[in-house]
């Protein structure tokens, strides 16, 4: 069979040529790369991607196949997926089906061929940028110009509250703004009943549940556009312990009085270092994220720092026993450096669960 041309068109007019695997199909989205050398099924299936045409950075992706029990979500969300090199024969023991399988059930159209590090070098250098992947030259730049990504977080929360591990030691409700379910397994795997609620619940039943704590998980899009979160957000603050990861720590920085921007071209992969700025010490860390809170604005201390920009990469409130962090404590894939993070959580819950029988 032979192979399908395609182009991949960038917003400031540059052209890339390639080949077509996965679902036909021409496709709009806002580019961005990942670093990560390992984790693609992860990446594939991350919320946080919605709205986005994903470029790996690793030249080799599909070489372990698909694994469905490492998804991160009940789907993908990507829009668009490209890789240098396509491996069509995986060697692995769990895997269930080829990538190019996945790509065209799950309806993500993907390129191949093309040169991901002069894709990357572009984007590093002028920012995200929008482009098309389409099977003839695109020519449309004002609409491609106009592409913006909504609804994001509306688009991948779940639709109704779902429980795991129900009796568990301590009961947390998982606030799902496009949530990792490696969150949850972590949670979990501590003995947290973890009752999983759509984006919009409202901080009252929330509270009627009578939980140990409250999780703000990861998620896409713009965090501002979600007023109605963050102004639910608020009604929390104070009454139960908090832990926000990623989207949950922009979220709750704004819902606090802070401010959030959009990066450059994001941090995503799972080689970033951060820094913690009460010891000095440096973990490595996973991240995908496109907007940072401002340090000078946040209304807690500023706990991490990213080592490599100096952006806010965690914040403090003690005041009202919440903290989060910009970066994936649960890291799946990638390091474990700041899993002890979960274990804060549920000290924090301990105690104040110690406090209220005292």
């Amino acid at each position: 069979m032979s192979e399908e041309r395609v182009y991949v068109t960038l917003q400031n007019g540059k052209v890339f040529k390639g080949y077509r695997f996965g679902a036909k199909g021409d496709k709009i989205g806002e580019l961005v790369f990942t670093t990560g050398m390992t984790g693609y099924i992860e990446t594939l299936t991350d919320p946080s991607y919605y709205g986005q045409i994903v470029v790996q950075t690793f030249p080799l992706i599909g070489n372990y196949g698909i694994i469905p029990e490492d998804f991160e979500s009940r789907k993908s969300f990507v829009f668009g997926y490209i890789v240098r090199e396509k491996c069509d024969e995986p060697s692995n023991f769990r895997c269930e089906k080829k990538l190019d399988d996945f790509l065209k059930e799950q309806g993500i159209v993907g390129v191949y061929g093309i040169d991901t590090r002069e894709l990357t070098k572009i984007v590093r250098e002028a920012g995200v940028m929008n482009a098309a992947i389409t099977s003839k030259p695109f020519k449309d730049f004002e609409k491609l110009a106009a592409y913006r990504v909504t609804d994001a977080v509306k688009n991948t929360t779940v639709s109704a509250p779902e429980v795991q591990n129900k009796g568990g030691k301590y009961k947390v409700v998982l606030y799902d703004f496009g949530a990792k379910n490696n969150i949850e397994r972590e949670l979990v795997k501590r003995d947290c009943e973890v009752i999983r609620v759509p984006s919009r619940f409202k901080a009252e039943d929330a509270l009627s549940l009578d939980p140990d704590g409250i999780m703000l998980t990861n998620g896409p899009g713009d965090p501002e556009e979600n007023t109605e979160v963050i102004e639910n957000l608020k009604k929390l603050a104070g009454k139960k312990p908090i832990f926000g990861i990623c989207l949950g720590h922009q979220l709750f920085a704004l819902a606090m009085g802070g401010k959030t921007k959009k990066m450059k071209y994001g941090h995503r992969g799972s080689n970033q270092p951060v820094r913690d700025t009460a010891t000095g010490q440096v973990y490595i860390s996973s991240q995908n994220h496109g907007y940072e809170v401002i340090s000078s604005s946040v209304k807690g201390r500023v706990s991490f720092e990213n080592a490599n920009d100096g952006t806010c990469e965690g914040v403090d409130y003690d005041d009202i026993n919440a903290y989060t962090v910009q970066f994936h404590p649960e890291a799946c894939g990638g390091p474990h450096d700041a899993n002890f993070l979960f274990d804060k959580f549920i000290s924090n819950m301990q105690k104040q669960k110690e406090k209220t029988n005292a």
